[in-house]
């Protein structure tokens, strides 16, 4: 392989890695709510216009 190659290669694993590490933080940081009101396709379909 190049060098082009193998360096091209790294930075697609540290943007691939590094989004989902990025992810894994906010989600631990800022936890999504609870849905109290269910799902929605258990809503009746009057609700959804």
């Amino acid at each position: 392989m190049t060098t082009t190659a193998i360096l091209m290669m790294i930075v697609a694993i540290l943007v691939v890695w590094g989004g989902l590490v990025l992810a894994v933080v906010y989600l631990m940081r800022h936890p999504l709510e609870e849905d109290t009101h269910g799902d929605f396709l258990d809503e009746p379909e009057a609700h959804h216009l």
